[in-house]
């Protein structure tokens, strides 16, 4: 599974990576090192519509279906990590589904109308895997290579809260999930879940909500890897265990400092 990882970038960084015409984000954010579920993170999201400006209304009507003419526009947006599908009875489940298993996250219940339609990219760094020997516990990060993002290949959906009006700023709950991947590399030494990636060349037919085909957009996506070009890892700090930790010390290498027995292999 992918439960934590790092989001460093600056918003403008973000929107000139994934080329975004519509930025949705209020304002700059703090580098956060320590994204765990439930927090708002970054997502590339492409939709057809009225445009962003002209209110939460039009979030409303294309969440509905009711929007879908003109271009589309590609638009960097927040969004609470774990997916509340759009029939839940509240926002609780999102907890629970902040990654979907690529090997069904087109047939799922909880998943299969956001892939169908809502598919996003979720920017990061770099993500933590924690490795199991015995009872402990060792967290690695795993990074690309070339220092680059990673375009974590997404779906994102909205839940219309009923208590209160369409157009009021709470009755939409924007959601996502990241979809995963079994790991048969050295990350998967690691853990045998890793996330799926989009490369460049297939974003825009990734996020296009029109495009319909399964069994490419299936093909579309990547598991992240090791190796040349690819994906890299080293043990760190047991301090990114606690969500309260931040800063980029928690990416830094483990130390000879750390105490014997914290880091394995």
């Amino acid at each position: 599974m992918c439960g934590r990882f790092v989001s460093a970038r600056k918003r403008l960084e973000l929107l000139q990576e994934f080329a975004a015409t519509r930025d949705a984000v209020p304002g700059d954010r703090n580098a956060d090192y320590n994204v765990a579920p439930t927090k708002q993170i970054y997502t590339v999201i492409e939709h057809r519509g009225e445009r962003a400006a002209e209110g939460k209304a039009a979030e409303g009507k294309a969440a509905e279906g009711k929007a879908t003419q003109g271009p589309p526009e590609r638009e960097l947006r927040l969004v609470r990590w774990g997916l509340v599908p759009a029939w839940a009875k509240d926002t609780k489940a999102g907890a629970r589904l902040i990654n979907a298993r690529a090997e069904t996250v087109a047939v799922k219940p909880s998943f299969r109308a956001a892939f169908a339609k809502r598919r996003c990219l979720i920017p990061a760094d770099g993500y933590y895997e924690w490795m199991t020997e015995g009872k402990a516990k060792q967290p690695f990060y795993i990074h690309r290579t070339d220092g680059g993002l990673l375009a974590f290949a997404g779906i994102y959906e909205l839940w219309r809260n009923s208590e209160v009006p369409g157009d009021h700023e709470d009755a939409w709950y924007w959601s996502a999930s990241i979809i995963t991947t079994q790991a048969a590399d050295e990350i998967g030494r690691i853990h045998d879940r890793t996330p799926m990636v989009i490369a460049p060349e297939n974003w825009a037919d990734w996020l296009d909500p029109a495009n319909n085909q399964k069994e490419l957009m299936l093909a579309a996506m990547c598991p992240a890897t090791s190796g040349p070009g690819g994906l890299t890892s080293y043990a760190v700090s047991t301090a990114v265990n606690s969500v309260r930790n931040n800063g980029p010390s928690l990416v830094e290498p483990l130390s000879d400092a750390e105490p014997p027995g914290s880091a394995l292999g």
